[in-house]
């Protein structure tokens, strides 16, 4: 059988029921960023009065602010470093406000053997315990190591 590319993933297969968790808390910085980089300067993220009457009662950060922790969750901790998503599937629950705490959870639920492609449970709550994103992602992980400079 030939050789994984696992084996020259940067961290290697993860084992299904692996988690990592990454937690930060929101901030109007961040919503400034997101629309410089975006052109998303909707009311709900920069309109106190309008967000205040809105069902949210308060400014919110854009999805992508909220969903981009998952990013540095699969890209840095699990499955690694040269992870992609491939395809997510998410559900936008509730709304993160500007200010809050928001953890990144991502779960192993199936590993390929023969190519660096996983699949993980998401999800993303508050400082409170609720669920804000939800859902699945698939990633594949570049094999990153240089198999003529191994150590």
């Amino acid at each position: 059988m030939p050789e994984s590319s696992w084996n020259r993933t940067l961290k290697g297969m993860p084992e299904v029921g692996a988690t990592a968790v990454r937690t930060r808390r929101t901030s109007a910085r961040d919503v400034e960023l997101f629309a410089e980089m975006t052109g998303d300067r909707n009311p709900l993220h920069f309109d106190a009065p309008a967000a205040a009457r809105s069902p949210f009662g308060r400014l919110i950060v854009q999805g992508g602010v909220t969903s981009g922790l998952l990013n540095a969750v699969v890209a840095e901790d699990l499955p690694g470093p040269g992870t992609v998503f491939l395809s997510v599937e998410w559900r936008f629950v509730k709304a993160v406000g500007i200010g809050d705490e928001i953890s990144a959870r991502v779960t192993v639920t199936h590993v390929r053997a023969d190519k660096p492609i996983c699949t993980l449970a998401t999800e993303i709550v508050n400082g409170a315990g609720e669920v804000c994103l939800t859902g699945t992602a698939t990633t594949y992980t570049v094999p990153l190591r240089d198999p003529d400079h191994e150590a």
